[in-house]
């Protein structure tokens, strides 16, 4: 049970951050596609699968964040990537704005990575 929530949740990662790639660009290229009623859905979807898994794998290992670092550093990694992201694809005001949120979620996304690849709280800083 545990590898089959362990695969779900890294396929969903894998979605998750192509899909934001995705979205970024087209905000950069003011692309109609993010007007797509399936472009606002699926990332909900993916990232409630995402979330679940994670939930369920904590409980089924008994794994917790702030007990374990590497999971705490996941986790404030996890809402620096939603603040950024979110200014990247809704609230930044400019352009520019907009794309510096979104080097700083891919930086974000890229640094959760690395900490669950090593369980290492410093991820690629160590």
């Amino acid at each position: 049970m545990y590898l089959q929530l362990k695969y779900l949740h890294v396929s969903c990662v894998v979605l998750s951050g192509i899909g934001f790639v995705l979205r970024g660009l087209w905000m950069i290229a003011e692309s109609p596609m993010l007007s797509r009623r399936w472009v606002r859905v699926a990332p909900h979807v993916v990232d409630t699968l995402l979330l679940g898994s994670a939930i369920t794998m904590v409980v089924i290992s008994s794994q917790f964040p702030f007990a374990k670092g590497w999971l705490t550093a996941k986790l404030i990694g996890l809402v620096v990537y939603i603040l950024c992201g979110t200014m990247a694809l809704k609230r930044g005001r400019t352009k520019v704005v907009r794309i510096a949120f979104f080097l700083a979620a891919l930086l974000a996304y890229a640094y959760i990575i690395s900490v669950a690849l090593s369980r290492n709280p410093q991820g690629f800083f160590s």
